[in-house]
This record gives structure tokens, sequence and C-alpha cells, in this order.
């Protein structure tokens, strides 16, 4: 049975994967910051007769990180999914994000979410990861992340965080290499989330089903590349 661990699960493109990832019958590792609030998580995790389990864990906080770790020990996990993730700023106040108006708490929040709980995810479940067969860890990104396409500014920080994640993808598939794990960074598309908005012209369970149809076919020696959720590829 595949075992897929998926963080910021609670709702958006989380929830979706753990729904999708439940209904081929994975067996669902579901992190989230407030599991008992999530009620829509709750009840896929009831639905699920025991194969989706809920678990406390804001990556932001390295002690929940390395708890749900231990506890989580002697379990493989084949689909890592670093999914959790903050836009630093709202879409209608996009000043906040721009030159000369940057918010610069909620930037070092922004990366403390974006690219360093990531990194800690990885680190605290290598072994996890590398005791199981298919050993892929993934990692939700942006277009907004790519320099090579960049034609506007504004948005520094949720830009610059991702940027540094997709240098984190790069670097993760060279060093985890001696592990047999891979890496791979996606472009879930602009999706209808609450992040996305409603203006999104991608519908949710399309950008889901799209991204884990190149997570199975994203075999050995694939590794650490950024790809559109359709397939693909995208500029870093």
């Amino acid at each position: 049975m595949t075992t897929v661990l998926i963080t910021g699960a609670n709702r958006g493109l989380g929830l979706e994967f753990v729904r999708q990832y439940q209904n081929d019958g994975a067996e669902v590792i579901a992190c989230c910051r407030n599991p008992e609030t999530a009620e829509e998580l709750k009840r896929l995790a009831t639905s699920s007769h025991g194969r989706t389990t809920l678990y406390q864990m804001d990556v932001s906080k390295p002690k929940e990180i390395l708890s749900v770790s231990k506890e989580l020990n002697d379990c493989s996990i084949d689909y890592l999914i670093n999914n959790a993730g903050i836009l630093g700023t709202k879409f209608e106040e996009p000043m906040k994000g721009a030159f000369g108006s940057v918010d610069y708490e909620s930037w070092e929040e922004t990366l403390r979410v974006n690219v360093l709980g990531p990194f800690r995810v990885c680190e605290a479940f290598v072994n996890q990861v590398s005791q199981s067969q298919n050993r892929l860890i993934v990692f939700i990104s942006t277009h907004m992340s790519s320099i090579t396409s960049l034609t506007e500014g504004g948005f520094y920080p949720y830009r610059s965080s991702k940027a540094a994640l997709n240098l984190l993808v790069k670097g993760l598939s060279i060093d985890l290499k001696e592990h047999d794990i891979r890496t791979l960074s996606f472009h879930p598309g602009w999706v209808k989330t609450d992040m996305g908005t409603n203006a999104a012209p991608i519908e949710i369970d399309d950008s889901i089903s799209g991204m884990r149809k190149v997570i199975s076919e994203y075999t050995p020696p694939k590794t650490g590349e950024f790809i559109n959720y359709d397939g693909t590829p995208y500029p870093w």
C-alpha cells in the first residue's frame, strides 16, 4: 500500500490531495496546524476506515515536526508532499508586497513557513522516506517563483520564498542521492482555492489529479525538476 504524508492538509490543495489519495486506497498521513478544527479533513479521516490519520504539525514549529517524526519512526513514506505554505500578502493588498511597501514581519513569517518549514520536514522524515519503495519528496511551488519567466515585480515575500524553495528542491536532489531519494517541484496552476481566489481558471480536482499523474510517472532517475501540474516542464 502506498503511504503519503501531506502537510497543510486541512484545506485547498492539501485537502484535495488527501481526498484523492484516500479514494485510491492509499494510507494518508494528514498534517496541519489545528486538526481539531479541520472539519472536512476530520470527515474524510472518519470515512477512511483508519487509512487516513491526522497529526498536529505546524511546519513553522520544529518541536511539532520532530514529535510527529518520532511517532512515525517506523513508518515508510512513499510520497512526502510539502504542501503547507502561505502567501504572505493578500492579492487584494498587493502593495504590502511591493517595493517600498513591504511588511517585513510578514516576509520573515513567509520565509519561515515556505522555506525553513519544508526543509525541516525533509530532515525530520528522511529516514521514513528512504525506507519506502517510491522515495519521492514533492514540493508545491508556483510559477511566480520563476526567474526566467518573470515579467512583473511585486509580491516579493511570496516570490522570494518560493524561488528559495525551488533552490532547495534542486540542492536536495543532489544531497539525497545517497538515500536514493528524489525531489520534484510543482507549479500547481492558478487554482480556485482560498489563496488562488475564485478568479482562478483551474479547478482544484484537475490540478491535483494532474500532479498525482506526474508523481506516479516520475520514476528514477528523474529528480530535481520544476514541472507544471499538466506534466510540462516549467522554467526556473
